[in-house]
C-alpha cells in the first residue's frame, strides 16, 4: 500500500468572498514575472478573459489597487504588481509555509509509520 500524504487548501477572504487562493496567487506571480496580464494568462494556462476576470474580482474586494498598468501603444502595454499586493503575497507565502510545516508535523504525529494499515 502506498503511504498517505496530508494536503490542505488555504485562501484569504474579504467580506466572505475569496480574495487570494493558490490559482490567483500563481496568476499574480506570473504577472510579476511576465509583466503583462496576457503573458501571465498564457503562462498559467488560462484564457486572458479568465485571468482578467479573476484580477478584476480581486481588485473589487481589495482595500488597495493590485496592478500598475501602462496602456498599450507602439511597444504594447504592461502590468506590474503594487507594493501592497506584493506584501500580501509575501505574507500568504509565509502563512502557507507555516501551515505546511504544521500539517506535516501533525501528520507525522497522527500517522506514525508503524500504525499504517497493512
Amino acid at each position: 500500500m502506498k503511504p498517505f500524504v496530508a494536503r490542505y487548501k488555504i485562501w484569504l477572504e474579504t467580506d466572505g468572498h475569496p480574495f487570494l487562493e493558490e490559482g490567483r496567487y500563481r496568476l499574480l506571480k506570473a504577472v510579476e514575472r511576465k509583466g503583462s496580464i496576457n503573458a501571465a494568462a498564457r503562462d498559467v494556462g488560462v484564457s486572458y478573459r479568465k485571468a482578467w476576470a479573476q484580477l478584476q474580482a480581486m481588485e473589487e474586494s481589495a482595500p488597495f489597487p493590485l496592478l500598475i498598468r501602462k496602456v498599450g501603444g507602439k511597444d504594447g502595454g504592461s502590468s506590474r504588481l503594487t507594493p501592497e499586493i506584493q506584501r500580501v503575497m509575501r505574507q500568504f507565502e509565509k502563512l502557507r509555509e507555516r501551515i505546511n510545516h504544521e500539517t506535516s508535523r501533525c501528520f507525522m504525529e497522527c500517522f506514525k509509520e508503524n500504525e499504517h494499515p497493512s
